[in-house]
């Protein structure tokens, strides 16, 4: 973003206002890639992404569970189209507008604005992503109807795990024994609790479980292709959104979602439009900052994060739907999970 005089010293310094705008922009660039302190390993802008994922994602489980449990909405996946049709919509706009770019220091002013905003030989780069983005929204979706909600969070905890492995996989990634303590720490605390549920539920428990997996993947693969297609968050999300859409719509169409949704009793009650507005809202910017959050970090970062949001997440869901009785081993359990999240967030900022 630096000016053509600041790239080529042979070109005489000029004061013009542009120059002095471009080297604002670029000070205010490299101010942002700034630590977070010394010797931290995570700057500024992933401290920001990884607290705006963490508020947005609180916010949204609430409202997902409101939708699917206290209206009794029949279908997960309708939920998921509406998002990704108000994402879409959202990027447009904004794209159209010259509010926002696709690409990598992509200019505003480029003439990238066509049919799908991006090249097509990109758009067939991101499939993988794409599908595995499909399947994580899907299988979430369905997660959340089934257990309580503090039950829920703590069983999502354990993504952690499954995230390590596939970055082990994919890409070889190492952690130092540190960070294997306090996942240690996470697992332990879920399985204590888990293992005390009293509103035990096995088909719940196995869709938060393929929900965990099918997160691992979906993080690993923002992690290699979102940093080798040239695209930033938004253009990710573009590309998901487009390629994704059509599929969600003909797979609602043919197995009757469509129409059970248009019979929902309350489907222009105040009260659950808000809800689903607002769901949709939140899962634009919960997306949006799961891919910064997984560039500028990492997707174990990423996962511990949704491990940290918990706190309030339990905290929130039990005053507000209930559902899990008072047992001393979940609470236990539960408090481990937290505080082996607290010590990956120390050991990340600290650079160990």
């Amino acid at each position: 973003m630096a000016s053509s005089s600041l790239s080529n010293p042979i070109l005489p310094v000029s004061v013009s206002p542009i120059s002095e705008e471009r080297q604002m922009e670029r000070e205010k660039l490299i101010k942002g890639d700034e630590k977070v302190f010394r010797g931290s390993s995570m700057t500024k802008r992933g401290a920001y992404a990884a607290i705006s994922y963490m508020s947005c994602a609180v916010l949204l489980i609430l409202f997902n569970k409101a939708a699917l449990s206290s209206y009794s909405f029949p279908s997960a996946n309708v939920i998921t189209l509406f998002q990704m049709i108000c994402s879409c919509s959202f990027l447009y706009v904004l794209r159209r507008w010259r509010v926002i770019s696709f690409t990598d220091g992509g200019s505003l002013t480029t003439s990238d604005v066509n049919a799908t905003f991006v090249p097509l030989e990109t758009l067939i780069r991101t499939l993988p992503l794409a599908f595995t983005y499909l399947l994580y929204m899907l299988i979430t979706m369905e997660s959340v109807r089934g257990v309580n909600v503090p039950m829920y969070t703590t069983l999502r905890r354990t993504t952690v795990v499954f995230t390590m492995i596939v970055e082990y996989i994919l890409a070889g990634q190492r952690y130092a024994p540190p960070i294997f303590g306090s996942v240690g720490l996470i697992v332990l605390g879920a399985f204590i609790a888990g293992a005390r549920d009293l509103s035990f539920d096995f088909y719940g428990y196995a869709v938060v479980f393929t929900a965990n997996f099918t997160t691992a993947i979906y993080l690993a693969t923002i992690s290699r292709i979102g940093k080798s297609s040239g695209l930033n968050s938004f253009g990710l999300m573009w590309c998901n959104g487009i390629i994704c859409g059509p599929i969600l719509l003909f797979w609602t169409f043919i197995r009757g979602d469509l129409w059970m949704t248009v019979n929902f009793p309350y489907l222009l009650s105040p009260g659950f439009l808000a809800v689903l507005l607002l769901s949709c809202t939140l899962a634009f910017f919960l997306n949006y900052s799961i891919f910064l959050n997984t560039t500028l970090n990492s997707a174990l970062t990423q996962t511990i994060c949704g491990n940290l949001k918990d706190l309030f997440t339990i905290a929130l869901g039990w005053t507000i739907f209930g559902g899990l009785p008072f047992d001393i081993f979940n609470v236990i359990g539960q408090c481990l999970g937290f505080v082996g999240s607290g010590l990956y967030a120390y050991y990340k900022l600290t650079g160990r």
